[in-house]
């Protein structure tokens, strides 16, 4: 499938789009560089890669030319000039202002203010296709295999920097290309800080330990997050686990295409504010994942945009007590006409260890 073509289709005849974000680039073209230009018009493409990337781009053109990049300014106007090109976009969320300001100068066409080019592209990337699908099922499958190779390692002694590190080294000996993002290990009160940093803090009885991770595969991500118990369990954290895991498997019976993102939210959200804990649970239900850890829709009580079939979305309720411990329990589902289907296949009931 030509990506490139959701891009073509809002332009007119003579207008252009210059897609700067390596993310975007690569979503567009299959080619991953940390420099490069990509310029469309309605009629054609064409990737400007410097000689770090030009002979892999070349051999893996499809529905764009590649030119060698030399002074991507001069080479876009040549452009510009030749097409007769009267207005061009760029990404609206991805260039800075100073940026902007500075192409506005430099560029012989009208440099558009419009978001058009961000939220068609951020549109496209939401509905993820099969090879995409693919991708992300066997990122998950990596981060499931890391979950069950951590709960031996776990100890009442061991550091949240030792588990973090012990983590992602399994993840990427089975085939992760790198951790998705920053693992998130925290335990006893560091867990009531929804994206606290691993510390030097030893793992103790009676602790919480909450561990938010992921793995990468051909660019794509992964996100699951699960809350573990050492030694033992008091009945207030009991009662706060069951109440996280009731929201958490709620919502996912309400997610089918074509409801509204907002409406999730609120089912979960509604089950912790009845048992008291509204005020603990602060962040959104949950995001789509991609190329990028967070990406567009979120379960959030702001988002009204709708579920459509082929976005895959993560489910993390939580609950967190400042000063005593947290809870989150995070699976990924993709979205289907007639509901979704949870590829998160670790247990989510409460294990003590």
């Amino acid at each position: 499938m030509n990506k490139i073509n959701c891009v073509k289709t809002v332009l007119k005849d003579n207008e252009a789009a210059i897609i700067l974000s390596p993310t975007n680039r690569y979503y567009l073209t299959g080619i991953k560089s940390s420099d490069g230009v990509l310029f469309i018009t309605k009629s054609e493409a064409v990737l400007y890669m410097d000689s770090r990337y030009y002979e892999m781009a070349n051999k893996s053109k499809d529905a764009f030319d590649v030119v060698l990049l030399k002074n991507y300014i001069a080479q876009i106007n040549e452009k510009l000039d030749t097409l007769n090109i009267k207005k061009t976009y760029i990404e609206s969320d991805y260039i800075s202002l100073f940026d902007f300001s500075s192409l506005q100068e430099k560029l012989n066409t009208e440099l558009s203010e419009s978001n058009i080019i961000s939220e068609t592209i951020k549109n496209a990337r939401s509905v993820k296709n099969n090879i995409e699908i693919d991708n992300i099922i066997k990122a998950q499958e990596i981060t499931d295999k890391t979950f069950e190779y951590i709960l031996n390692e776990i100890k009442a002694g061991k550091t949240e920097k030792e588990i973090m590190l012990l983590m992602e080294y399994y993840s990427r000996s089975i085939g992760s290309e790198c951790p998705a993002f920053d693992f998130i290990v925290v335990s006893g009160k560091n867990s009531s800080m929804p994206h606290g940093v691993p510390t030097d803090k030893k793992i103790e009885y009676g602790d919480f330990i909450t561990m938010d991770f992921g793995a990468t595969v051909n660019g794509y991500r992964s996100d699951m997050t699960r809350t573990v118990a050492i030694g033992k369990v008091t009945n207030e954290q009991k009662n706060i686990y069951n109440t996280v895991l009731l929201a958490q498997k709620e919502a996912i019976k309400e997610i089918s295409a074509g409801k509204k993102c907002s409406l999730i939210d609120k089912t979960a959200r509604d089950i912790i504010s009845n048992e008291g804990f509204g005020d603990y649970f602060g962040h959104a239900l949950g995001h789509s994942v991609g190329l990028d850890i967070h990406e567009d829709p979120v379960f959030s009580p702001r988002c009204e945009k709708t579920l459509k079939t082929g976005n895959i979305m993560t489910v993390e309720p939580g609950i967190y007590i400042q000063g005593k411990y947290g809870v989150r329990i995070e699976d990924m589902v993709i979205v289907t006409e007639s509901g979704c289907t949870d590829i998160t296949k670790s247990k989510k009931e409460l294990i003590v260890l």
